[in-house]
């Protein structure tokens, strides 16, 4: 079976900085990525990483400059690192994976979410 499990989420201040962490198994995957929903709105794309030796990466534009996703080489394994926080950032952060798509709109499998608040 596919698992797609992400974790680190955390309360912060803003300002601070926070690490996630997600793993996916059962299949080989193209890429990997992180989107994250607020209270009261969509789903927002926020960074994707292609599984190959360029790692190319896409970044939504709310968290650019701020956020960087990277991965672990051989592993299916990738991070998102949050610097500069803010309380707008406060959402449930959630994993994908994707088999054959590099998107803003891949996701063929999801992790549980993981919450981050922001605190001011």
């Amino acid at each position: 079976q596919v698992h797609v499990v992400e974790s680190g989420g955390d309360l912060v201040q803003a300002g601070g900085s926070l690490r996630l962490s997600c793993v996916a198994s059962g299949r080989t995957f193209y890429a990997m990525g992180w989107f994250r929903q607020a209270p009261g709105k969509e789903r927002e794309f926020v960074a994707g990483i292609q599984l190959g030796l360029n790692s190319m990466r896409l970044y939504g534009d709310s968290v650019k400059g701020r956020f960087t996703i990277s991965r672990v080489y051989t592993k299916n394994t990738v991070f998102l690192q949050m610097n500069s926080l803010k309380p707008e950032d406060t959402a449930v952060y959630y994993c994908a994976a994707d088999r054959s798509s590099f998107t803003a709109t891949m996701g063929d499998y999801w992790g549980q979410g993981t919450q981050v608040t922001i605190s001011s």
